[in-house]
């Protein structure tokens, strides 16, 4: 890393602790990635007691508390996502969300996955602003704003913004299938909903004015992970866009979730993170397309014709999610979970190396595991990769994985000069 911006990981007493695996909060330039936040009392490390609601009350407890030791209030969240182990719940999730957002509302993402860490019924993370950015011992040019953004062209909810800007990225709320004239879900089966929650996409970054190319990251939710085929024939009608995408090919990196439920009973849910050229004002102005969307292939780690292994723009590397494929055979790693993990890990490796980063500029990891109880398993090979335990880390239990794994990793890395210029 040079000095230009450092990745800064920081914990407080206030919430759980991650036992050396991993940072309540990473914060790198503009962005605070946090730890999934799960029920537990901070002094006891233990599920508190009660319901739904009493557990979801104390995850975003835990939630303000890191927010808080970082000098910043809950309205500077402008991502949060809700993993819920019963679809049922999100109604009585949501009666506590209201109060802990009672007039602002960040983006959005709700989902029920197959099981949580500790048995737990919810788990919630949230994505902060940074505004003075992590550049040590500099002052950051210009104050910064988030910009909320809703379009009546895609649908609406009381919940959650649309998208919300920061600095250079956009996040937006995932999108179900719903068509956004009625409210309702479109008739039709995957690939009809897929399209539709497609389109509900590229509305929102059309009335921010933002090319569909710009997207940098796409997460799949689906209900039944036989109807990838059937997504992946609508996404390709989508991707790329442009024709100056169709020229190098480009397609936004990747991951791809089983859901055991979705809101509304979709079948599929999207969400997307886009890159913001300009910055939110008042920055200084600057060229618009004076920072440009960086996509990286290397031969040492899986290729798909569908998503491009690394994707930087301005300060941060959004990588696809990597299966514990090995790169010369494209066929699944022999032995269990340990090994799995071993080789996922080992492609985010091949991928960080060959854009110059190193694993120590991690700033986020998101594990997908097919058996929760095989966690004890998956800790003891991670370590072995992020000894000093500074990413900020997610945990799901998932019904299944592509081609049948047992683990699935993805990761957020730090940029360290930002994105070059054009020439």
């Amino acid at each position: 890393m040079s000095n230009y911006n450092a990745v800064s990981a920081r914990n407080t007493e206030n919430a759980p602790n991650g036992n050396g695996l991993y940072s309540q909060t990473v914060a790198f330039s503009h962005y605070n990635y946090l730890s999934a936040q799960l029920p537990l009392d901070p002094k006891t490390g233990k599920l508190v007691a009660g319901g739904i609601m009493e557990q979801a009350e104390q995850s975003f407890k835990n939630i303000k508390a890191i927010v808080d030791s970082i000098d910043h209030v809950m309205s500077d969240i402008v991502r949060i996502t809700v993993f819920v182990k019963d679809i049922k719940d999100v109604d009585a999730v949501d009666e506590v969300y209201k109060t802990f957002f009672p007039t602002y509302v960040p983006s959005r993402t709700t989902v029920a996955v197959a099981a949580l860490p500790m048995d737990a019924l919810v788990q919630i993370e949230a994505v902060v602003s940074h505004g003075e950015g992590t550049i040590p011992n500099a002052p950051q040019a210009g104050d910064l704003i988030k910009l909320t953004n809703n379009t009546a062209n895609a649908p609406t909810s009381s919940l959650s913004t649309q998208t919300v800007s920061f600095s250079h990225y956009n996040n937006l709320s995932a999108q179900l299938p719903i068509d956004p004239q009625t409210g309702r879900l479109v008739a039709g089966g995957v690939k009809e909903q897929t399209a539709q929650a497609l389109k509900n996409i590229k509305a929102i970054l059309e009335s921010i004015d933002v090319p569909f190319d710009d997207i940098v990251k796409i997460n799949i939710f689906l209900k039944n992970l036989s109807d990838t085929e059937a997504v992946n024939e609508v996404y390709t009608t989508f991707f790329p866009d442009s024709a100056i995408a169709r020229a190098v090919a480009y397609v936004p990196a990747r991951t791809t979730v089983a859901a055991s439920a979705l809101p509304m009973d979709a079948l599929v849910q999207i969400e997307a993170v886009v890159s913001h050229g300009d910055g939110t004002p008042p920055q200084a102005v600057e060229d618009r397309h004076g920072i440009v969307i960086w996509a990286n292939n290397t031969e040492n780690a899986p290729k798909s014709s569908l998503s491009t292994q690394t994707v930087a723009f301005s300060h941060y590397n959004h990588l696809s999610a990597q299966l514990p494929l090995d790169p010369k055979t494209g066929e699944l790693v022999a032995g269990g979970v340990k090994e799995q993990t071993e080789q996922s890990l080992k492609n985010i490796k091949a991928i960080v190396e060959s854009i110059d980063h190193a694993m120590d500029d991690v700033v986020k990891v998101n594990i997908f595991l097919k058996n929760i109880a095989d966690m004890d398993a998956v800790d003891e090979a991670y370590k072995t990769f992020f000894p000093g335990g500074v990413p900020a880390r997610r945990t799901v239990g998932v019904s299944a994985l592509p081609k049948d794994a047992l683990v699935q990793i993805d990761v957020i890395v730090a940029n360290a000069e930002g994105t070059p210029r054009k020439a």
